[in-house]
């Protein structure tokens, strides 16, 4: 069942869950205080074997991812001062500016599945899946996170070339070029500057920290690269063109969806985005939510690459792919 029809739920039951949100705010800067600092500064020295903590810490990245999210919303604390603060501690250790992940995610739900927006369209017209592959395939094993991560290199550059470089390369109404616009406001290229150096500095003193063991250091925030890059699109992968409340509930174990903080139930959050994340059940069985499939095995369904627009459902009629 598509998601679209349903009608949404503007006023959660049981608000905010603010002693959770700032339990989860606090294990999940431990945890990355652990990887970026602690391991490698005294446990690392003692037994190389510790290393093998960072395979079950990457784990924690989508469920991290999550609990940021619900910062982009203002849902992960009613103060919206203590909302922001908290949101861009949280982004610096994700790797890239709050600014630049709040922006690019509220503007997915604005152009969800328009031909401006869309992961795996290619326009059959001007393209191949052949020559669209290369693209899509780095976009979801590692482009998405790759890109937030070196914005801040980027933003660090002064003001003029950053303008020069809109101007001349990006259109106008480009879903780039819409958000370098609101990323070269004043205000906007100060707090992206600030949040991107101290991100610059905690990474680079981690891999001082790390020593000849660096390798482990970048392998984990490979594996951030590779989760964050690969699951972002699962939720709309060959889903309508066109409809931009559309989004996929996908089924996953009770504790796992749990840990994922309902992600999952993408689809109820697409169309519900003011409700917090321990209500999206609620709204699911509210709304009559339907499953469109295993989680894991959606992931999986992307590696069969790009699609043409105009094979998708409504895409026949939407042909014009606006540049990036």
């Amino acid at each position: 069942m598509g998601t679209s029809g349903a009608t949404a739920i503007e006023k959660p039951a049981g608000g905010i869950p603010v002693a959770l949100n700032l339990c989860l705010a606090f294990f999940h800067t431990a945890v990355n205080l652990f990887q970026f600092v602690i391991l490698p500064l005294w446990l690392l020295p003692k037994d190389v074997r510790w290393g093998w903590t960072l395979a079950l810490l990457a784990m924690l990245t989508n469920p991290f991812w999550s609990l940021l999210h619900e910062a982009i919303h203002d849902l992960f604390h009613p103060n919206r001062t203590v909302n922001a603060l908290a949101a861009r501690l949280l982004a610096v250790l994700f790797g890239a500016p709050f600014r630049i992940l709040r922006l690019s995610h509220l503007l997915h739900h604005k152009l969800n599945r328009l031909p401006v927006e869309g992961t795996e369209y290619y326009d059959k017209t001007k393209s191949s899946k052949a020559g669209a592959a290369p693209g899509y395939y780095f976009q979801i094993l590692l482009g998405l996170y790759l890109a937030e991560v070196l914005s801040p290199l980027f933003f660090l550059l002064p003001r003029p070339w950053l303008k020069r470089f809109k101007e001349r390369f990006l259109a106008p109404q480009s879903v780039s070029g819409i958000l370098m616009q609101n990323w070269l406001g004043a205000d906007a290229l100060r707090e992206i500057r600030i949040d991107g150096m101290l991100t610059l500095a905690l990474f680079s003193f981690s891999f001082y920290c790390y020593g000849e063991h660096w390798p482990l250091l970048l392998a984990v925030l490979a594996a951030r690269g590779f989760l964050i890059s690969f699951l972002d699109n699962v939720y709309h992968y060959e889903t309508p063109v066109g409809d931009v409340f559309y989004a996929r509930n996908l089924r996953l174990n009770g504790a796992l969806e749990r840990l994922l903080l309902h992600f999952n139930l993408h689809g109820i959050h697409h169309l519900n985005p003011a409700i917090p994340w321990s209500d999206l059940p609620r709204a699911f069985l509210a709304q009559a939510g339907k499953f469109e499939g295993g989680y894991f095995s959606a992931a999986l369904r992307q590696l069969r690459g790009p699609i043409a627009l105009q094979d998708l459902p409504g895409g026949a009629a939407k042909e014009k792919i606006h540049p990036a």
